[in-house]
């Protein structure tokens, strides 16, 4: 078996948030070119004739957009209750969605750093909580977390962010510790 056959997600459907550029669409992209399907989500993704969406729809795989504000609990939960009912089968989750805002910590006000603690870290957690309980039940699937240099070195003058991506580092951690065994 060639190793790019191990690489093969044909009849996979991956869910990836913040695809609209960037790490998130090159993840996209390349869960597209290794054969899976695609939900993109973003808090301003074009519903229909995004880049991503035409890269993909290229690769001769299916995309479908979605709208969430990663910030607001309520948009989140209608989210995964909309994205759930029309896919119950999410196969790879790819957490990717994020935020970063700049003041320096004896400056930095609550509203920057909740605002990014709710995205980068809060969200994270809850869809992560929701979309993998189906897989383990299912006894399969894949999540992927996209952290930061900063998860390790800190940063300078983005509290939240760092504390936000040093959470992620150790969220991965414990779902792995939990859910690795489960498939």
């Amino acid at each position: 078996m060639s190793i790019i056959n191990k690489f093969d997600l044909t009849g996979k459907t991956a869910l990836v948030t913040g695809c609209k550029r960037g790490i998130g669409k090159a993840m996209a992209v390349a869960l597209a070119e290794a054969g899976a399907n695609v939900i993109g989500v973003s808090a301003s993704l074009e519903i229909n004739g995004s880049d991503v969406e035409k890269e993909i729809k290229a690769l001769g795989r299916e995309f479908t957009a979605f709208q969430c504000d990663f910030g607001k609990r309520a948009s989140l939960y209608a989210f995964i209750a909309e994205v759930t009912a029309k896919f119950p089968v999410i196969d790879i989750l790819v957490n990717n969605a994020g935020t970063i805002m700049r003041k320096p910590a004896a400056e930095h006000p609550d509203e920057y750093w909740d605002e990014v603690i709710n995205i980068n870290q809060t969200a994270q957690f809850i869809l992560t909580r929701d979309i993998g309980k189906r897989m383990i039940a299912r006894g399969s699937g894949k999540v992927i977390f996209t952290a930061s240099l900063l998860t390790f070195q800190g940063g300078i003058n983005v509290p939240g962010y760092a504390a936000s991506k040093g959470a992620v580092g150790s969220l991965t951690k414990a779902f792995a510790n939990e859910w690795a065994s489960r498939g």
